[in-house]
């Protein structure tokens, strides 16, 4: 599938790319997508709520009442989780959530995404450019002209582009990643793609079949 490549004020330049295929134009598999998307957010969570059992409260251990007589219920010290201030009920303990998968799922999750947003023609081509220094407004620009400036948006880059990194910072829409760390969820969660020209190459030979 050719693509026509964008200057930075959203004209075409008269070049054209081909994305291969074998990334772009899969068939997608929704089991392998929500699998990915299941460990990227799972490998997120730090999992390190306690709550503190009856066992860990401080308190007095003197019964508060006598067993019988009462009317109520029977209560043995002030730590009773019944009661306030009391011990939490089988509380959440401090647990790891990070899941594995396979390679080859991860990367037919990952083509699996692509494919889905070349074919609802999410994906735009530009040349590569950079700042001088680190501008929002600039890039605010760029994205204006592409008519995307009320999208959430990713701008893949071939490589780290410090520049453009800061300036995507003050925009509440736009993030800009490496063609090397790109996954599933960060594809998904944009609703726009702009690839740089040479982040094509970038992605064909990271993520293309060897």
């Amino acid at each position: 599938m050719k693509l026509d490549v964008l200057n930075i004020e959203g004209k075409s330049t008269g070049r054209s790319v081909e994305l291969p295929d074998d990334i772009f134009g899969v068939e997608p598999n929704e089991h392998a997508v929500w699998l990915a998307v299941k460990q990227f957010r799972n490998n997120q969570r730090t999992g390190t709520h306690k709550a503190k059992e009856r066992g860990e409260i401080k308190g007095s251990t003197r019964k508060i009442k006598k067993q019988k007589g009462t009317g109520t219920a029977r209560a043995g010290d002030i730590k009773n989780p019944l009661f306030r201030g009391g011990g939490r009920i089988f509380g959440p303990r401090p647990r790891k959530y990070h899941i594995k998968l396979n390679k080859k799922v991860k990367s037919l999750a990952r083509k699996s995404a692509l494919s889905d947003k070349i074919a609802n023609g999410d994906i735009v081509v530009i040349e590569d450019f950079t700042f001088d220094a680190p501008k929002s407004s600039q890039l605010g620009n760029v994205l204006s002209n592409l008519d995307m400036s009320d999208a959430k948006t990713l701008l893949v880059t071939a490589d780290y582009d410090k520049t453009l990194y800061l300036s995507s910072k003050n925009l509440k829409k736009s993030k800009v990643m490496n063609a090397k760390d790109l996954h599933t969820y960060a594809i998904l969660n944009a609703n726009k793609l702009v690839l740089s020209e040479s982040s094509v190459k970038t992605i064909e030979e990271t993520f293309g079949s060897k």
